[in-house]
């Protein structure tokens, strides 16, 4: 079998060093060059052709951003992004996601991390995954420029289980994507909205705000106690569980926020927040969506939800970057409609107000 072969981009001989020799622990994977800055990451892509970069992003003579952009314009290699970014930078790595990059790690403790193997799984894990992304989809997004109007009406929060809920599940790719989604939401959409994306808490707060900026109707990091309200939208916070409970006696519908169970292997987990929606609604008052990501998360809640009278949309190949966690919701028979990202917005919209 081929290995993966990967390009190292880091100014940091000592950071090219420690990621070459966790990527090289993988029997499928083979580093065959490393550049010292973005220009030389640049020149080696180009000469040649890795399957994968991984790429810092502040660098000398030209930094990471500016790299990846010569990349998807020309050549559209997989990008992972390796960074010591943290919150302040966070809207810088959602910079890089929008050009094209397939997924980022973050380094532990700074640009040089000597303790970098604790994202030893999660470099190899990426590196893999990218290396099966879906070329055609790499790079910009192609939106329309259109303006998002905030709506400042508030709609009372109907009696417990009598409205409908869109939950919708991603992972890698997912920050493209859902951004093909969420601006087709008109202001009075009627429902709430729940998404699940696998990302750290670190970086979640920066992403709710892109949401909020891109979407006609509120949208925030889902906190503890948070009452699930028509036309507002929640995003799960990284490295939490978030679980939807219902009270019947006040009605109201809120978010618990939890720390287990401890052994998951996803935090968030889009399956265990479509299961608390099931135990919550009705399921014929849910509208369940799956996009782009690796692995099955979500795969088994969404056939659970589809059984229960639910209506479930999973994203088509043409336009994942990983097309994991659809597949296995389509193989297991939860997907009713099976659509590109553009056309599931229109769709959600579709399904409510029909």
């Amino acid at each position: 079998m081929e290995k993966i072969k990967v390009l190292i981009a880091d100014d940091s001989a000592l950071m090219r060093r420690e990621i070459k020799k966790i990527l090289e622990s993988d029997s499928a994977i083979e580093v065959i060059a490393t550049a010292k800055d973005g220009k030389d990451a640049v020149a080696k892509a180009r000469e040649l052709r890795p399957d994968v970069i991984a790429l810092d992003i502040n660098m000398p003579v030209m930094d990471g951003l500016t790299a990846l952009q010569h990349i998807m314009m020309s050549d559209k290699i997989p990008v992972v992004m390796i960074s010591s970014l943290t919150q302040e930078g966070a809207d810088v790595t959602y910079k890089a996601l929008e050009l094209g990059a397939v997924d980022f790690v973050s380094k532990p403790s700074g640009a040089i991390s000597l303790d970098i193997d604790k994202r030893a799984s999660e470099i190899v894990m990426k590196i893999k995954a990218a290396a099966r992304a879906n070329k055609s989809v790499l790079g910009l997004q192609k939106r329309d420029n259109k303006t998002v109007k905030k709506h400042s009406t508030i709609v009372p929060s109907s009696l417990f289980s009598k409205n409908k809920i869109v939950v919708i599940g991603e992972s890698t790719g997912g920050p493209n994507a859902i951004m093909n989604i969420v601006p087709e939401f008109p202001p009075d959409l009627g429902v709430p909205v729940i998404i699940v994306q696998h990302m750290p808490g670190t970086f979640t707060p920066s992403f709710a705000k892109r949401l909020d900026k891109n979407c006609a109707f509120p949208f925030k990091e889902a906190e503890q106690g948070d009452i699930i309200e028509p036309n507002k939208g929640f995003l799960a916070p990284g490295g939490l569980q978030t679980v939807i409970t219902g009270n019947k006696l006040n009605g109201n519908i809120t978010i618990n926020l939890t720390k287990e169970p401890e052994d998951a292997i996803y935090k968030p987990s889009v399956d265990i927040t479509m299961r608390s929606v099931l135990k919550t609604y009705k399921g014929s008052d849910i509208i369940a969506v799956i996009l782009t990501g690796m692995g099955a998360d979500g795969a088994d809640a969404m056939a659970e939800i589809r059984k229960a009278g639910g209506r479930t949309i999973a994203e088509s190949e043409e336009t994942c970057v990983v097309f994991g966690m659809p597949r296995e919701a389509i193989k297991r028979g939860g997907a009713e409609f099976v659509l590109p990202s553009y056309e599931i917005g229109k769709k959600i919209v579709e399904l409510i107000k029909g």
